[in-house]
C-alpha cells in the first residue's frame, strides 16, 4: 500500500521560509500529477499548487511569486518551497499524488507568526 509520507512543517516568523516534502514509499504507477493542498481552522481544503506529469505548475493566486512547487521523480518525493510566509498561510497541509489511484498524505502544520 502506498503512503505519502510529509515532512518540513513548523514554526516561522512572518516572513521567513519553509520547505515541505512528500515522499511516497514506492512509485506510483499511472502517476499524472502532484500537489500541495492546506486547510486553516474552520475553512475548506484548498489546492495551493500542483505538477503535472507536463512539467506544467499552478498556483493559487494568493501563492504566486512567493511558493514553488517541485518533484524529484527518482525519490518519488515533491517539495514545496514556500518564501515570504504570511499569517494567513498558517495551515496544515497536504500532499497528494494521483494516478490510477488517489493517495494522500497525514498532513504538516505550518505556524506563521508575525
Amino acid at each position: 500500500q502506498v503512503q505519502l509520507v510529509e515532512s518540513g512543517g513548523g514554526l516561522v516568523q512572518a516572513g521567513g521560509s519553509l520547505r515541505l516534502s512528500c515522499t511516497a514509499s514506492t512509485i506510483i504507477f499511472g502517476l499524472n500529477a502532484m500537489s500541495w493542498y492546506r486547510q486553516a481552522p474552520g475553512k475548506q481544503r484548498e489546492l495551493v499548487a500542483i505538477i503535472r506529469n507536463s512539467g506544467v505548475t499552478n498556483y493559487v493566486d494568493s501563492v504566486k511569486g512567493r511558493f514553488s512547487i517541485s518533484r524529484d521523480n527518482a525519490k518519488n518525493t515533491m517539495y514545496l518551497q514556500m518564501k515570504s510566509l504570511k499569517p494567513e498561510d498558517a495551515a496544515v497541509y497536504y500532499c497528494r499524488m494521483t494516478g490510477a489511484r488517489d493517495y494522500w498524505g497525514q498532513g504538516t502544520q505550518v505556524t506563521v507568526y508575525s
